[in-house]
């Protein structure tokens, strides 16, 4: 590999974590991201780059572009997927050190949550990339407009129109990470026990459950809605045994949650939304397909 080459592989892992999380975010699977993150360094290998004055720019609208092409692709497939769809569950434990600092720790910002990321499946493909470009990683409407081939004028109009329908529909409070994982703790120990009384006392009284099988898992084919519903599913789900199974605590879309596995094999996972010391609403993930990334153990 000569000079060049070596400069230009440089290059482009210094941009690697932004692509990914851009990728991401427009995406909500992680082997998607992936290999949107692959194809832009296909790009980026045979582009002209004595040619390219701002590599970060280059990059991050081939990125967009090549997650663009998908995202359209993949709300057609998801308009016949069986029960809710989840975002994929995204490994962001700090203490690993595998999110490094610097621009990269965008990876942890509040758009990263699976509550934003079920509120941006909403939003039109256009509208989703402006506001992952502006509001998770702090982009000037210019250089979005640059990316997207629209005008300033047509970028600041979407931002506008994205983050007014994110506002209203995502709840806004302070969570405090080590009450949410108390919370969860106290959560599966009473779920595991079947405890319904339990349950009922760390569930809001509006709480809801949202589950995402994909017809591949157990998982409910709506939203539960109610603690008292969602408390009595889970205590059945405890009565049905899962005994053989075993749990353990990480850290996914930057909170506390639970990996539940078989044998090593991860088979579901739970995040929990907490406000005012209550569970809010419960995202079960057990699509065996939103799993083969996630490590146990």
């Amino acid at each position: 590999m000569d000079a060049e080459q070596n400069d230009g592989t440089a290059v482009f892992e210094e941009h690697r974590p932004v692509l990914l999380g851009v990728a991401y975010r427009m995406l909500g699977r992680v082997a998607d991201a992936e290999d949107v993150v692959q194809d832009t360094w296909l790009r980026w290998a045979s582009a002209d780059r004595q040619t390219v004055r701002e590599p970060r720019a280059f990059l991050v609208r081939v990125a967009t572009r090549l997650a663009l092409d998908r995202l359209r692709s993949a709300q057609s497939r998801r308009e016949t997927y069986v029960g809710p769809w989840l975002p994929e569950p995204l490994p962001t434990d700090v203490h690993t050190g595998q999110v490094p600092d610097g621009a990269e720790r965008a990876m942890l910002a509040e758009s990263v949550s699976l509550a934003v990321l079920v509120v941006l499946e909403s939003l039109s493909p256009l509208e989703r990339a402006v506001f992952v470009l502006r509001e998770a990683f702090g982009f000037p409407h210019e250089e979005i407009a640059g990316v997207l081939d629209r005008s300033p004028a047509a970028v600041r109009k979407l931002a506008a129109r994205a983050r007014t329908h994110v506002a209203e529909r995502t709840p806004r409070y302070e969570v405090d990470p080590d009450q949410q994982r108390e919370l969860t703790r106290r959560f599966m120990d009473a779920a595991s026990r079947g405890d319904l009384d339990g349950l009922l006392r760390l569930l809001a009284p509006d709480a809801r459950l949202v589950g995402d099988g994909g017809g591949k898992a157990k998982a409910p084919l709506r939203t539960i809605t109610s603690s008292a519903k969602v408390g009595r599913f889970m205590a059945a789900i405890a009565q049905q045994g899962v005994a053989h199974l075993e749990f353990a605590f990480t850290e996914l879309n930057g909170a506390a949650a639970l990996v539940g596995s078989d044998g090593g094999k991860p088979t579901a996972v739970m995040l929990l939304d907490v406000a005012d010391g209550r569970i809010q609403c419960v995202y079960l993930v057990a699509n065996p397909d939103k799993l083969t990334h996630l490590r146990t153990g």
